[in-house]
């Protein structure tokens, strides 16, 4: 797992919690992942290849922040969303850790890490872009048949 210290954002986010009370609230995995800005291994999370519909939510907060249409299979070990759910639900940062330039992803209502956004591997997606999520960052709520 890799982890690197969070960038500092200038946003006040509409969640805050102490450090202690994320600790208390997560599993330390979730912890890791979210606050300390970790990476679960490829092909365990529990989202690579689901098909359900409905609404991913951050795990932290609730937030929602993908929905199923916006999915699609690419393959690479962690969830892939070609748009979020609403341009305000994510954070971009400049990320600059593992000596190459990446762009994280944030929940814009808590902070935590979600993952990366990458553009231009041309898949077939309106916005050529593919959110690579930690499925651990996100909790499914499945759409009311």
């Amino acid at each position: 797992m890799t982890a690197h210290t969070p960038e500092t954002s200038s946003k006040t986010y509409d969640v805050t919690k102490t450090d202690a009370e994320w600790r208390a609230q997560l599993d330390p995995q979730e912890y890791h992942v979210l606050r300390q800005a970790g990476t679960e291994r490829p092909f365990t999370g529990e989202y690579e290849d689901t098909t359900t519909e409905g609404v991913y939510a951050c795990r932290a907060c609730g937030a929602e922040l993908f929905t199923s249409s916006e999915k699609f299979s690419s393959h690479c070990g962690w969830p892939s969303f070609f748009d979020p759910k609403d341009s305000d639900a994510v954070e971009l940062l400049e990320d600059t850790t593992l000596g190459m330039r990446r762009v994280e992803v944030r929940c814009a209502t808590c902070g935590s890490h979600l993952g990366h956004v990458f553009e231009g591997e041309g898949y077939p997606t309106p916005t050529d872009q593919r959110y690579c999520i930690n499925s651990i960052s996100l909790s499914l709520r499945p759409s009311q048949a």
